[in-house]
């Protein structure tokens, strides 16, 4: 079993900037992508962005493309991502998931979530 827990979600004005991390423990795999997404309330959970296990690819949502960047340290086994001018819109619990082996494509599902964490950009 893999468990993964998000932290760094708080409250920020807009045009700020928050990092979230997410870190992975228990089961370990040789490789593994790792993405973010968030759920804003009566929304329908987005996909933010996601990082192959080199960190060779990344992919992000158009809404955050150019704000938001993804990154990791496998010798940490923690993906971060550093959201810069963040805007009321962003306001949201952002979940971190793990699926084993390559990228998986639109609608291949993930292997595991974590809790989420939140983030509340003020205007």
């Amino acid at each position: 079993q893999v468990q993964l827990v998000e932290s760094g979600g708080g409250l920020v004005q807009a045009g700020g900037s928050l990092r979230l991390s997410c870190a992975a423990s228990g089961r370990t795999f040789s490789r593994y992508a790792m993405s973010w997404f968030r759920q804003a309330p009566g929304k329908v959970r987005d996909f933010v962005a996601t990082i192959s296990w080199s960190g060779g690819s990344t992919y992000y949502a158009d809404f955050v493309k150019g704000r938001f960047t993804i990154s990791r340290d496998n010798a940490k086994n923690t993906v971060y991502l550093q959201m810069n001018s963040l805007k009321p819109e962003d306001t949201a619990v952002y979940y971190c998931a793990l699926r084993r082996g390559a990228i998986p494509g639109p609608g291949i599902p993930y292997d595991y979530w974590g809790q989420g964490t939140q983030v509340t950009v003020s205007s």
